[in-house]
């Protein structure tokens, strides 16, 4: 689908949530890629954050930066698994927020392309809360990539056509 080059672009501010019983500052891999890419693409990082894996956690978290009016869009990283620890899709159903299936769905096939069937095993999750996107990718550099590059990166650019989430921002709370 095309980007509309005539067009200005319209940078979002986007907070970054690590989600990690193991990963600190030094060793956010997936943070730090996708802090790259989201700053390569010309938005702008609002915050960043690594919390333990726990639904408490996650959702005072979420529900603080859903309410900071310098957060357009949450990304999050981590928890998407299928183990007893993985909580951030149960974490994101407790915001009351509207889903958005079509996000994993897609992120699943993209996925699917690079490790095979092992996307089975990802949760991979969309909501829309009080007008904030919260996307919830696994906690891989390469699950990262592949939600960026393939999903994010024109989905958040306010020159994608036919339509993006970037010109849905000030509708989202009608």
């Amino acid at each position: 689908m095309p980007i509309d080059e005539s067009l200005a672009f319209k940078p979002v501010r986007i907070a970054v949530l690590t989600i990690s019983d193991s990963r600190g500052a030094a060793d956010d891999r997936s943070g730090d890629k996708l802090t790259a890419l989201l700053t390569e693409a010309g938005h702008i990082l609002a915050t960043r954050a690594i919390i333990r894996d726990e639904s408490d956690l996650i959702v005072s978290r979420l529900h603080n930066w859903i309410d900071d009016p310098e957060v357009d869009v949450i990304i999050t990283t981590g928890g998407t698994g299928v183990t007893g620890r993985d909580v951030t899709p149960e974490a994101l159903r407790r915001l009351d927020g509207k889903d958005i299936p079509g996000f994993g769905e897609l992120f699943r096939w993209l996925s699917y392309q690079t490790i095979g069937t092992s996307t089975i095993q990802s949760r991979a999750c969309a909501v829309v809360a009080r007008g904030t996107y919260i996307f919830a990718l696994p906690g891989s550099t390469g699950a990262v990539t592949d939600a960026w590059e393939g999903i994010l990166a024109t989905q958040l650019d306010s020159r994608h056509k036919p339509c993006n989430f970037v010109e849905l921002m000030p509708r989202l709370t009608e």
